[in-house]
Formats: structure tokens, C-alpha cells, sequence
């Protein structure tokens, strides 16, 4: 029930994000979600992408700094409390949430985010324990 996010390194200057998404653009990757993180120096791109192994090939040839890391995609009600339901679920089992993003796309009733665990199996088990529902890779990486 893991997500496969890929990781850029950018350093924190003008026109960086544009060279990814114009490698992207050229190798025919769609880009299902994104988050940036920055710091003074550098930042963080983390993407989900329809391609994971093309992206990370593309990205590596034009030599950009990549990782793949493990992260979980979440239908959250799309009411109010849906996100804090989850969140307080989480913090109860001592459950850390390193970083969280919303997806491109709403499923019905529910917005998909995108998750970052501490304990990432402990917290699928506790979330798909709970009747919430844990969105394949396979699934996202198409929506």
C-alpha cells in the first residue's frame, strides 16, 4: 500500500523547478502531485509521477540529485474534522506525521493526500484498522 515519491535536490535559485518540469515535460511524465520545501540554500521537490523509473532516469541524466522514498495516499473526508480524524487518530497511537501534502485530484466524497510516516506499516495497519482507506501505488500513480 505504498506510494513511491521521488525526491529532487534543487539548490534555491531561480529557474530550478523549471528545468525539472521541462525534463519531465520532455520524457512524457505526468506529474500527479507535488510539494516544495526550502530552506535559504536549497529545497526539496517531492513528486508522484506516473513513471517513476522513467522520471528518476530523466532527472539523473540531466544530472539532478534524486531518492525514492515510501509514503501513503489517503482518501480523507472532504468535511470538516475528516483531516483532524486521522491526525488524532495518529497522534493517539504516537504515530508521527513528518510531512503531508494534498493530492491533485478529489475521489468522490474524499480528497486523497499524501502522507509521510515515522512508522509508515504501523500506521497503514492503524488507518485500514480504522475503516479508512489506504490508496494503492498502482492506483495513484494513474488517477
Amino acid at each position: 500500500m505504498h506510494v513511491k515519491q521521488i525526491s529532487v535536490f534543487l539548490e534555491n535559485k531561480a529557474g530550478r523547478l523549471s528545468e525539472v518540469t521541462a525534463i519531465l515535460s520532455e520524457a512524457k511524465i505526468n506529474i500527479r502531485a507535488l510539494s516544495v520545501a526550502d530552506t535559504s540554500d536549497f529545497g526539496v521537490l517531492r513528486l508522484i509521477v506516473n513513471d517513476n523509473q522513467k522520471a528518476l532516469e530523466a532527472l539523473k541524466n540531466n544530472g539532478f540529485s534524486v531518492g525514492v522514498t515510501d509514503v501513503v495516499a489517503i482518501e480523507v473526508a472532504d468535511r470538516p474534522g475528516g483531516l483532524h480524524q486521522i491526525l488524532d487518530l495518529l497522534h493517539n497511537a504516537q504515530i508521527n506525521v513528518e510531512y503531508m501534502y494534498a493530492f491533485v485530484q478529489q475521489n468522490g466524497n474524499h480528497a486523497v493526500m499524501i502522507f509521510r510516516f515515522d512508522h509508515i506499516d504501523e500506521a497503514v495497519k492503524l488507518l485500514e484498522q480504522n475503516g479508512l482507506t489506504v490508496i494503492d501505488g498502482a492506483k495513484v500513480y494513474t488517477m
